[in-house]
């Protein structure tokens, strides 16, 4: 069997996408879980987080556009098990070319086929922009499961919905058929608010086998972290926010029968 492929996506920005996509990551390596993380925003958070370079000619977009193969993309990082497509630039263009392909949903799948098929990754995540547009959709088409990362907050179960709605278009459309959502990972929680508590229950109440066990603490060092380059694991092993990720990566391989 092929590597397993997670989509994390959400069209809002600043829900912690991004930081769970890098540690979970990290999370699934520090566990043995040969893993690629694929950055398919042209901002390259994900990249930088990891302490990594844009470098032009080095993300994925030559690939989608028909020039050369994704696995030549790949760098190795400072962290064992965890390689990385970075992103650049030139994946803003991905937008707008892609969409003048007859099957542009598809070009994802394709340029990761082989990849999936070798056997030398156990877990695929690729991380997404922060909006719907081409490049997020063309992750879903290729995923077997979308992570939603949901902010603990009054507007949260909003986004959610239209997120849900897009999978339920894309599988009826036969873009992916088999696109299911793997899980919600609740960020950014505070237990000493009500509200946090709130939304957690909602969530629980219309997707109970769907959420994850583990919630990600509001923590200023996990945000500290992407600016030093590193993932949470390096900049702060002991604290509340990595443990929480060494949780969820734990949940993660339970769930999905990583190894």
């Amino acid at each position: 069997m092929g590597a397993t492929v997670f989509t994390i996506a959400n069209q809002k920005g600043g829900v912690g996408k991004t930081t769970t996509a890098v540690n979970l990551a990290a999370g699934l390596a520090g566990r043995a879980v040969r893993t690629l993380l694929i950055d398919l925003d042209p901002q390259a958070n994900a990249t930088s987080a990891l302490g990594m370079e844009k470098r032009e000619g080095g993300s994925i977009y030559g690939p989608l556009s028909g020039e050369g193969k994704a696995s030549d993309k790949i760098v190795a990082t400072r962290v064992d098990n965890l390689s990385l497509i970075p992103a650049e630039v030139d994946l803003a263009a991905a937008e707008i070319e892609l969409s003048q392909n007859k099957d542009y949903l598809m070009q994802m799948k394709s340029c990761l086929a082989g990849l999936r098929r070798s056997k030398q990754f156990g877990a695929i995540i690729l991380d997404c922009p922060p909006a719907l547009g081409i490049l997020s959709m063309n992750a879903l088409a290729a995923a077997d499961y979308l992570l939603v990362t949901l902010q603990c907050e009054y507007l949260a179960m909003e986004g959610l919905g239209q997120i849900l709605n897009v999978v339920e278009t894309l599988r009826s459309a036969g873009a992916n058929k088999k696109l299911k959502v793997g899980g919600i990972v609740m960020t950014m929680y505070d237990s000493r608010t009500k509200l946090a508590s709130q939304v957690v229950a909602e969530v629980k109440k219309h997707l109970p086998k769907e959420i994850f066990k583990t919630k990600i603490p509001r923590s200023v060092r996990l945000s500290e972290a992407p600016s030093f380059g590193q993932t949470a694991m390096e900049y702060d092993p002991g604290g509340s926010g990595t443990e929480a990720y060494r949780k969820l990566a734990s949940e993660v391989m339970k769930r999905f029968k990583l190894k």
